[in-house]
């Protein structure tokens, strides 16, 4: 079971921020409006999900070149010791054929130094049979008796060659793949993280350490805070205003429009402590001409969400967010000024970045290399339009991810080895909203998604491969120390709901005391 929470406190667990407009007014007559939702995790990981983890591991031939099943033993024995009791480990091998080394199992002591062992003893040879590991992954999970507060996933560690024996079935869990070299199928491997619901794929150049990046995507699911996280928009169509809502298309959500009511429900499935998922909404507005001359607030819609969390799957609406703007005669011509307006632009190129980056790809698949180099510079310039607020971070990753893009676009050889894995895991990431690895974890710099947990497991994995002898610490005493640094942590997301809801209160009584009587 996961660690134990009161009911009340899944409502702070994940929070919408105050929705945010590409313009600050909209016109009488017909417009449109642009409008950002962000939900958050919580960055405090004291309530989080227990984990079951299938790890399947690569162990055939290609996997004895530049010592990388020795790497991927290293990167395991890490995992190992990070897990605890609450969470559990399943360890399936494959080469020619596949083999569950163990059943998920508890991560008592006992378990850890027999897992150990049994991680230390591996040896590579043979051919490459994906599609059997994952078979057996989907028995493993299939299998699984407790499943209560708990969430599966999969690590699937390989060099990703074409499956020996036909095709590989993803399954509704999440898989995380992680293809080594650049003998590498990494098509493959990211189609196979691609169809599972929220799986990334990280690319490990050769020579590189797999417990870098694997030491990332650990942190995210061992501080899974929510599952199932929903967010509802229901059109306020009965005001007259609204005409259509419709959510920008993105691969990191399922979205169904009812015909009927157009309410759109948007699913997210889990979020990690400290992440974030943005939503940008296009809402088309009637003429109201005919019925006002005068500018007046227009509520357009309502931002629910809802999600399961620790077991307790409450699924009552949260505090909505209203989504409204000023309607006026005279609306003012040119995109917002203010910094909220300035983030809803940066969103919006932040997809079509990604948007730019797969049709690079592509083009760069088709050997038009000085096509896809003028695709990504393209992009590039668009983010000289974009200035935001000091400190902002996003504009000069999406810079520097598209220069290494375009360096290792150069020759066809390097796109192959280097510049193809490095585009797909960009994809993925861009595409889900979360890290994913794509020069080994440790190089370039682009930390986009990141949550401060997978930064403090990076400079852990570094550390343990400098000194594998030397102790890891635990998820649970990550917690601890957390707390110690900031003892506000585990309740700052309630406090700032609260005291967002106390202000909302104190607005409505000024506005019921300064309305005139009637």
């Amino acid at each position: 079971m996961g660690t134990s929470v009161s009911a009340g406190r899944t409502k702070g667990l994940v929070t919408i921020k105050p929705v945010k407009y590409f313009k600050e007014d909209a016109a009488l007559t017909a417009d449109t409006v642009m409008a950002e939702v962000e939900i958050n995790a919580t960055s405090s990981t004291t309530v989080r999900e227990g984990l079951d983890l299938v790890a399947v591991l690569d162990v055939s031939g290609g996997m004895i070149d530049d010592e990388k099943i020795e790497s991927v033993k290293k990167a395991m024995l890490f995992v190992i010791m990070k897990l605890t009791p609450v969470d559990r480990l399943s360890i399936v091998t494959f080469s020619n054929h596949a083999t569950r080394l163990t059943p998920l199992r508890s991560m008592t002591p006992a378990a850890q130094n027999d897992l150990k062992a049994l991680v230390n003893s591996l040896r590579a040879g043979g051919g490459t049979n994906i599609k059997a590991g994952l078979d057996i992954r989907l028995a493993v999970i299939a299998g699984r008796v407790n499943t209560i507060a708990r969430t599966a996933n999969i690590f699937l560690m390989s060099d990703g060659k074409q499956p020996s024996f036909g095709g590989a079935r993803p399954g509704q869990v999440a898989i995380y793949t992680f293809g080594f070299g650049r003998d590498t199928d990494h098509q493959l491997m990211s189609d196979i993280a691609k169809k599972s619901p929220g799986g990334t794929f990280s690319t490990v150049p050769d020579g590189s350490k797999v417990s870098l990046p694997l030491s990332q995507l650990l942190a995210g699911l061992l501080t899974v805070v929510a599952q199932g996280v929903q967010l509802t928009i229901t059109p306020k169509t009965e005001e007259g205003d609204v005409d259509t809502v419709v959510v920008a298309p993105s691969a990191e959500y399922t979205q169904a429009t009812n015909a009927t009511t157009g309410v759109v429900t948007i699913k997210f499935g889990t979020l990690f402590a400290g992440e974030g998922r943005r939503v940008v909404i296009t809402l088309a507005l009637k003429d109201v001409t005919a019925r006002s001359s005068e500018e007046y607030d227009a509520p357009l819609a309502e931002a629910h969400h809802s999600l399961t969390a620790q077991a307790r799957p409450p699924r009552e609406r949260q505090v909505p967010q209203v989504i409204q703007i000023l309607r006026t005669p005279s609306p003012s011509q040119a995109p917002g000024a203010s910094s909220k307006a300035r983030q809803v632009q940066a969103e919006i190129v932040r997809r079509q970045h990604a948007d730019a980056i797969r049709q690079a790809r592509l083009l760069a698949d088709a050997n038009e290399l000085k096509e896809a180099r003028y695709k990504l510079v393209d992009a590039q310039n668009a983010l000289d339009d974009i200035v935001l607020d000091d400190g902002e971070k996003l504009v000069d990753s999406l810079r520097t991810e598209l220069l290494q893009l375009i360096a290792l676009m150069d020759t066809e050889e390097l796109y192959k080895a280097q510049g193809k894995p490095y585009a797909l895991a960009s994809e993925t990431s861009h595409g889900r909203q979360r890290y994913a690895a794509r020069d080994g974890g440790n190089v370039d710099g682009v930390r986009l998604f990141a949550t401060p947990r997978m930064d403090t497991y990076l400079e852990q994995a570094k550390n343990f491969e400098k000194d594998p002898t030397a102790p890891v610490p635990s998820a649970d005493e990550d917690v601890k120390q957390e707390i110690i640094a900031n003892p506000l942590s585990s309740i700052s997301t309630e406090l700032a709901l609260a005291l967002r809801n106390a202000i909302e209160a104190l607005q409505g009584i000024e506005k019921m005391m300064v309305a005139p009587s009637k």
